[in-house]
């Protein structure tokens, strides 16, 4: 009887965004005749719970949390030794920047055979000061370094990883990959999407982000860009859709702008992409990305999409507009106002995600 190999994966928040969806997707598609995986996170959410639903080991390290904080991060950097040392992982599969950073240096010390490190967007792109720019670099460097295997998701990455001292040689490019979804109608998602957001008009060009709430989306200039489609008389909603740290400021902002009727923080809605085809544009004004799933359900439903130079586009046609400018947005949008929506497309499916993922394995 072939011994079942030992998988676990390692994230900071088992909350719910592209790197959660990710470390779901591979937990419950590994073949669970060859493996047996399990999840250890920092703050607990949608993926730990859906993870325990799927039947799936999940194991909590409280004092690990998404922000630098010397206590808890000597703290949580012991968790994860303990962690290691309990489930005797064959393979550790790194995710998330801070989890990578102490994953890696625990793992390492703890003798684990087999260490990945994925790639979801190189922190350092992130808009912070040149210090700490260099800060973050040279941490992403001993991450990457110290791991046997890194995957990146995006092109834009694998190009910055090749650039990087002694590494490009562990580095391989794998495209995040989607199982075939089962949209609703656009009638059908129009009579659910009205239960959920009851303020969404049926008039006028409907936009929509599916986004968490931090600065890394730049969803303050796209509610900047709003106020200008307003003073062109352009009759339009705004939906975004997703919880996170920027709540309170947005919906100020909002409010500030005098666009309570015109831009909605709907929160998190499971499922969001089964309610795209209800919307004329995707707009997603990011400063810092990998390679979001949201812009590839997007293509997927056949929207026209509008992003900025953060996100690696070889895999779409969109419309690209610079990272923080209000202006630019807006101006897009009142072009895509006239424009045929693109068909819709299909991509990289998860499962040859899964093969070129368990190659390393």
């Amino acid at each position: 009887m072939t011994t079942k190999k030992k998988v676990l994966f390692l994230i900071t928040k088992a909350t719910w965004g592209g790197a959660q969806r990710y470390v779901f997707d591979l937990a419950t598609h590994l073949p669970s005749e060859e493996f047996e995986p399990a999840v250890a996170y920092g703050q607990k959410g949608k993926l730990a719970d859906d993870l325990a639903a799927a039947g799936i080991e999940t194991r909590q390290l409280p004092s690990l949390g998404r922000n630098v904080a010397l206590v808890s991060d000597i703290k949580s950097f012991f968790e994860i030794i303990r962690c290691i040392r309990s489930a005797r992982p064959d393979i550790i599969h790194l995710n998330s920047s801070k989890a990578a950073a102490l994953g890696v240096l625990a793992a390492r010390l703890c003798g684990t055979t087999k260490i990945i490190f994925t790639v979801h967007g190189w922190p350092f792109k992130e808009d912070r000061n040149v210090a700490a720019r260099a800060i973050i670099y040279l941490i992403s460097w001993f991450t990457a370094a110290l791991s046997h295997s890194v995957i990146v998701v995006s092109e834009k990455d694998l190009s910055l990883a090749k650039k990087m001292p002694s590494i490009a040689h562990k580095v391989v490019y794998i495209p995040i990959g989607l199982n075939t979804s089962d949209a609703l109608s656009r009638d059908d998602a129009w009579k659910q999407i009205q239960q959920k957001i009851p303020a969404l008009s049926p008039a006028g060009m409907r936009i929509v982000t599916v986004a968490e709430l931090t600065p890394n989306k730049g969803l303050r200039y796209a509610i900047r860009a709003m106020e200008e489609l307003r003073s062109h008389g352009v009759r339009f909603s705004y939906t975004i859709i997703g919880t996170g740290e920027e709540h309170a400021e947005l919906s100020a902002l909002i409010q500030k702008s005098g666009l309570a009727h015109h831009v909605h923080l709907a929160g998190f809605i499971p499922d969001a992409a089964s309610y795209l085809k209800v919307f004329d544009v995707f707009l997603l004004p990011s400063l810092k990305e990998g390679m979001p799933y949201v812009l590839l359900e997007a293509a997927e439903n056949g929207l026209p999409i509008i992003t900025t130079s953060a996100v690696d586009l070889k895999l779409l046609n969109c419309t690209i507009v610079p990272p923080r400018d209000a202006g630019a947005i807006a101006h897009a949008l009142l072009e895509a106002k006239y424009k045929n929506p693109p068909e819709a497309r299909d991509f990289y499916p998860l499962s040859t995600m899964m093969e070129k993922t368990l190659a390393l394995y």
